[in-house]
């Protein structure tokens, strides 16, 4: 079990270790630029999170974390995953199509490891497809019948 997985229940882990983990994954040069990437991310996250699966992701989150994405208010339509990402786009500046699915990317392939694989797989169900891939995770399609 790994540091953050163990960290996971009792909701240690703080704002600083999920920053390291965004700048490690993104391979950003600065600490504050992994902070404001992981900002925008997750307060963009937020607004597509809803219920229960809201909630535990909330709980599951540093304290800092948790605060960006509870306070946004729910969309009444998630956006597709292009859309999300150019939506993050807009809210960095100089951000690029590309360089913005870089930032998601970065931030929510980190999240599985943080609160699990099955809260994920939750708030995956309630998106559009698409959005598994930008949290690293492989896209499951039924097979058809």
């Amino acid at each position: 079990m790994s540091a953050l997985s163990a960290e996971r229940a009792t909701r240690t882990t703080r704002w600083s270790d999920l920053v390291d983990a965004v700048r490690d994954a993104g391979q950003y040069p600065t600490a504050a630029e992994a902070e404001r990437v992981v900002r925008v991310v997750l307060s963009a996250l937020g607004g597509h999170v809803t219920g229960d699966e809201r909630v535990d992701l909330a709980r599951a989150l540093p304290e800092e974390a948790a605060r960006l994405v509870a306070s946004r208010i729910p969309l009444t339509r998630p956006l597709a995953a292009p859309e999300f990402v150019d939506a993050v786009a807009g809210r960095i500046e100089g951000a690029t199509p590309a360089t913005a699915r870089w930032h998601v990317s970065s931030v929510l392939s980190v999240l599985p490891e943080l609160v699990g694989d099955q809260l994920v797989d939750r708030v995956l169900a309630q998106l559009p497809s698409g959005y598994a891939l930008l949290f690293g995770k492989a896209e499951l399609t039924p097979a058809a019948a």
